[in-house]
Formats: C-alpha cells, structure tokens, sequence
C-alpha cells in the first residue's frame, strides 16, 4: 500500500508542476561546432546535474539547428550559441547569452532563479541548499 501511495504522490507532483511535468527548466540552446558550448559542458556541463539549481530547473539540450519541438516554437530571438533560456511554466522567465566563464553563469543564473515565482524556486528553499560550489540561489 505505502508504495502504491508514493507511486500516487510522484504523480501528482509530475502533474501539479506544469507543461512537461516540471515547472522549471533551464533550456541551452547550443551547435555541434560551438567552441563555447564545448567549454561549458567541460566546466559546468558535467556539475550542473548535481546543483541546487539543476533541481530547481533541470537542464534540456536544444540544437539550434534543428526544428524546434512544439512548446518551445514561441521562444523568439535564439540566434547564439550557447543561449539559456530559463522557462517556468512554458514561459520564458529570462536569458542568457553567450558563456561568459563559470563564476559569471552561476551569478546570472542565480539572478534568473531568483525571479522565479517562489513554488518553482522550492529546491533553493531548503535549509542549507543554494550554496553548492559557492552559488546562492
């Protein structure tokens, strides 16, 4: 019984959290021959599932070149690579563009969570989360 109850629970949690199943997503936007996007995956790339701000906005790898799946066709303006783009609820919260090095991301990306409505912000909420690897969230 307690398992079907958890099973029932995640459910509703996929559910509750909006297009896609969760409420907020960090887009990246990148190219195959992006010299920039390869120096994020080596610096930030292979760290950010384990962030605070990975369980925040979980990360979703978009090639620009290729067509755009359905709920991103409304993102305008998405003509670099790398280009973030933070969504809450399928809406476009904000950007940013280019890598500018690792201390620089964290801060930016900080700044764009901190304008997400507070329940989508519910993973730096946690006593003691938001200051992994020194960000604050």
């Amino acid at each position: 019984m307690s398992r079907l109850l958890a099973l029932l629970l995640v459910c509703l949690a996929a559910l509750s959290a909006g297009p896609g199943g969760r409420a907020a997503e960090l887009v990246m936007f990148l190219a195959g021959n992006c010299e920039w996007c390869e120096v994020w995956e080596k610096e930030i790339g292979v760290i950010y599932p384990k962030t605070d701000e990975a369980r925040t906005a979980p990360l979703r790898r978009i090639e620009i070149f290729h067509p755009r799946p359905a709920d991103l066709a409304k993102l305008k303006g998405v003509h670099y690579t790398p280009t973030f783009v933070l969504i809450d609820g399928g809406k476009e919260i904000g950007r940013i563009i280019g890598y500018p090095g690792e201390d620089f991301f964290w801060e930016l990306l900080g700044g764009l969570i901190k304008k997400l409505p507070a329940e989508s912000r519910r993973a730096c909420a946690v006593p003691g989360a938001g200051t992994e690897g020194g960000k604050i969230c």
